[in-house]
């Protein structure tokens, strides 16, 4: 758009002036400010109100974001703070399962002697019931040997036909040769 001037360019070069103020460039000035002023609506209809809804919703997400991350912020330290919690705690449950595996292991240690014990009584008995077989199979043997020796005697004095001191005398030297505890046990 040009601006329009009723007046001469000779009328203005001996006035000295650059332009001349009539009612026609004042009607000019008027519906060019009119038509950008519309043309203002209409570009910041077209325009503007995208661009705001636009930065609004930037305005919306960027805000979401900032809440999103002060609340992730808060879940992160309330975990921090139940970590920290059990860590404490696994000291104490570390503690705690040594006392009684402690406790176990003296409780094992009682049963094990106990039945170390059991065993080695059983095992006594035993001896000591073995220990009296073998005495009474010693005893058996002795009392043999003594029915042997007396009928081997008594096959020696039938042998010789000896007379009764002779067999009094071998009685005795059999018995001092057995001995007389182990014949008199019986």
């Amino acid at each position: 758009m040009t601006f329009r001037s009723t007046a001469s360019p000779a009328v203005l070069a001996g006035t000295g002036r650059i332009f001349g103020l009539d009612s026609q460039l004042l009607f000019d000035l008027l519906f060019q400010g009119i038509a950008v002023f519309i043309l203002f609506l209409f570009v910041g209809y077209l325009l503007i109100n995208p661009i705001r809804k636009m930065l609004e919703k930037r305005q919306e997400k960027v805000q979401s974001d900032i809440e999103n991350a002060a609340k992730d912020k808060k879940e992160a330290a309330l975990l921090k703070e139940q970590y920290d919690e059990k860590l404490k705690n696994v000291g104490e449950e570390a503690a705690l399962i040594l006392s009684e595996a402690h406790t176990k292991a003296v409780k094992n240690e009682a049963a094990i002697i106990a039945e170390a014990k059991e065993e080695a009584g059983r095992i006594r008995l035993n001896a000591e019931k073995d220990a009296e077989l073998e005495k009474l199979k010693v005893q058996d043997e002795v009392r043999t040997e003594i029915i042997n020796v007396a009928s081997a005697m008594a096959g020696k004095i039938v042998a010789e036909n000896m007379d009764e001191q002779k067999q009094n005398e071998l009685l005795d030297e059999t018995l001092k040769e057995i001995g007389d505890d182990t014949w008199q046990e019986r």
